[in-house]
C-alpha cells in the first residue's frame, strides 16, 4: 500500500460496494478505509480487509486517505464534498452532485473558490465506448453534426417499487433518476444542450410520477435531439442493455441507443456501425453507404473512473467531470423534468 494512492469509501451501500471492488484490484489505487454508520457495513468492511469508521470526522482524525469517495444518500453529497474540501482532501463524488441546482451552484461556487480536487461520479465519462464515439465525432468522418436520437427505455419489475415505495412518488421517476446519465453522455458527444422540451406519461403504471418521457433537445452548435424514456417499456435500447459494461444486466450486441448523424454519415453506439459516404461530393439518399465497424475496447468504466482520480489525487490530471459539469448535468435534468409539467419550452444556462 506504501506506493499507491490511498482512497476511502464512503457510503456501504450498492455503488459503495462496487467502488470498494475496484478499489482492491486497482494497480494504483488501495483502498484503505470505508465509512458507514450502517450495520451492514460490519460485514462489507469485513470481507474487505480494511478499518471501518462511522463518521467523517472520526476518519480524518484517525486514518486521512489520500482521497476519499462519496458515495453516500444524495441528500448528504453537498454538506460532506463541503466538509471534505475543508479539510483539503480530494473527493469523488457520486452523481448527482446535488439534490437541488442552488445546492450544487453552492458547491461549484466552493469548488472554484478553493481550487479544491472534485471529480463527478458520472462514471460513464470513462468508458472506453464513449471515448471512441467521441473521437470519431471530432474527427468530422460525420461531416457538420446534424442531430442525435436516443433511447433509454428499459422495464423495471414490479418489486423494484414495492421495495421502495417513494420511488413512485414526485421526486423520483426516470427523468430524475435515470435521464442525468444520458444528459452527460450527449453533451460529451453534442456538446452543451441549451432548450429541452419534453411530453411525458404515467398512463401505464399510473404512479403519480411519469414512467415514459419523449424529449426533445437543441444544442448550443445548431444539433437537435430527440430522446425517448421509460421504465415501462420491454425494450433493451438502454445504455445498460447495450454497453455490456454492467454484467449484471441481460445485453443484446445488435441493439444501440444513440444514432449521431451528420452531413457525411452517422454512428451507431455502442455496436459502433458507421454508415459515411466515400464521396463527400457526390451525397445523396440514392447512393450507397460506405458500410464499416469502429474498432473499440469494452471495459469497466468504473475501473478507469478510479484510476483517473487516482492522477486527480496526485495531482498528475484535472478532473474529466467537473463540479460545473455536474451541475449543468442536474441543471438539463431538472429542465426536463420543468418542460414535462409546464408544457413548455426550457432555455438553459450555460454558466
Amino acid at each position: 500500500m506504501s506506493n499507491k494512492t490511498r482512497i476511502a469509501v464512503a457510503g456501504a451501500g450498492y455503488i459503495g460496494q462496487a467502488h470498494v471492488g475496484v478499489a482492491l484490484n486497482s494497480p494504483s489505487c488501495a483502498l484503505s478505509a470505508i465509512v458507514d454508520p450502517s450495520p451492514a457495513a460490519v460485514a462489507v468492511a469485513a470481507k474487505a480487509g480494511v478499518p471501518l469508521y462511522k463518521t467523517l470526522e472520526e476518519l480524518l482524525a484517525t486514518n486521512r486517505p489520500d482521497g476519499l469517495i462519496l458515495a453516500t444518500p444524495n441528500q448528504l453529497h453537498v454538506p460532506q464534498a463541503l466538509q471534505c474540501i475543508a479539510a483539503g482532501l480530494p473527493i469523488l463524488l457520486e452523481k448527482p452532485i446535488a439534490t437541488t441546482v442552488a445546492q450544487g451552484e453552492q458547491l461549484v461556487k466552493v469548488v472554484a473558490e478553493t481550487g479544491a480536487r472534485v471529480l463527478i461520479g458520472h462514471h460513464r465519462a470513462h468508458s472506453p465506448i464513449m471515448a471512441k464515439a467521441k473521437e470519431v465525432v471530432d474527427s468530422g468522418k460525420l461531416g457538420q453534426l446534424v442531430a442525435v436520437m436516443g433511447s433509454a427505455t428499459f422495464f423495471k419489475p414490479d418489486r423494484y417499487y414495492a421495495e421502495a415505495p417513494w420511488r413512485r412518488e414526485v421526486g423520483a421517476g426516470p427523468i430524475l433518476m435515470n435521464m442525468i446519465h444520458e444528459v452527460h453522455n450527449l453533451r460529451m458527444l453534442c456538446g452543451d444542450i441549451v432548450a429541452v422540451q419534453a411530453f411525458s406519461s404515467n398512463t401505464t403504471r399510473g404512479f403519480p410520477v411519469e414512467d415514459t418521457v419523449a424529449i426533445n433537445l437543441r444544442f448550443a452548435s445548431g444539433v437537435l435531439g430527440a430522446f425517448l424514456l421509460s421504465d415501462t417499456a420491454a425494450c433493451p435500447r438502454s445504455w445498460e442493455q447495450t454497453s455490456q459494461e454492467n454484467k449484471a444486466y441481460s445485453s443484446y450486441d445488435d441493439e444501440d441507443c444513440y444514432v449521431i448523424t451528420g452531413t457525411n454519415g452517422s454512428l451507431s453506439v455502442p455496436t459502433m456501425r458507421l454508415k459515411t459516404y466515400p464521396r463527400p461530393e457526390d451525397r445523396s439518399w440514392w447512393k450507397e453507404f460506405e458500410v464499416g465497424v469502429v474498432g473499440m475496447v469494452r471495459d469497466d468504466p468504473l475501473k478507469h473512473q478510479l484510476e483517473h482520480f487516482g492522477a486527480v489525487v496526485r495531482g498528475e490530471a484535472q478532473p474529466l467531470v467537473s463540479a460545473r459539469d455536474g451541475l449543468l448535468n442536474l441543471r438539463i435534468t431538472e429542465a426536463i423534468a420543468q418542460a414535462a409539467n409546464t408544457g413548455q419550452v426550457i432555455e438553459l444556462r450555460s454558466d
